[in-house]
């Protein structure tokens, strides 16, 4: 992560790792977190090297805020907790795969995920499957 003064925030994210990932041009790289048992896919965050390296030592996912500017572990304020099962880099080295026994909500809103409310096409509906079976 890059301060706004331009120089890379301090960080004890293993050399090797740090080296392997491709960060955004403000040094985040985004983080799916799925429920580990079902696959569920739960929300995005945003990571710099310093939360990837608290992810990956507490067991717990820490993310960076990018509106507050600022760490915050999953569930400290509101007790959905999200509980690291395992973490995977991307085949490009710019996506964490997070997965997670997620306690109570994932979302901010007290949905279960932050992909319940707006969805824009169903199971199926619209897809070249669904159409050539009718």
């Amino acid at each position: 992560m890059t301060s706004t003064t331009g120089t890379p925030r301090p960080s004890s994210l293993d050399p090797e790792i740090a080296a392997r990932l491709r960060r955004a041009a403000d040094g985040l790289v985004p983080a799916i977190a799925q429920q580990y048992d079902t696959g569920e896919v739960l929300m995005l965050g945003w990571m710099d090297d310093e939360a990837l390296h608290r992810t990956l030592t507490t067991g717990r996912c820490t993310y960076w805020s990018r509106s507050r500017r600022e760490y915050w572990v999953k569930g400290d304020t509101s007790g959905h907790v999200q509980w690291v099962k395992s973490v995977a880099l991307d085949c490009d080295a710019d996506t964490l795969l997070v997965k997670v026994d997620q306690v109570g909500a994932a979302c901010h809103t007290g949905d279960r995920t932050c992909f319940d409310a707006d969805v824009l096409l169903g199971d199926g509906a619209g897809s070249p499957a669904a159409a050539s079976d009718q």
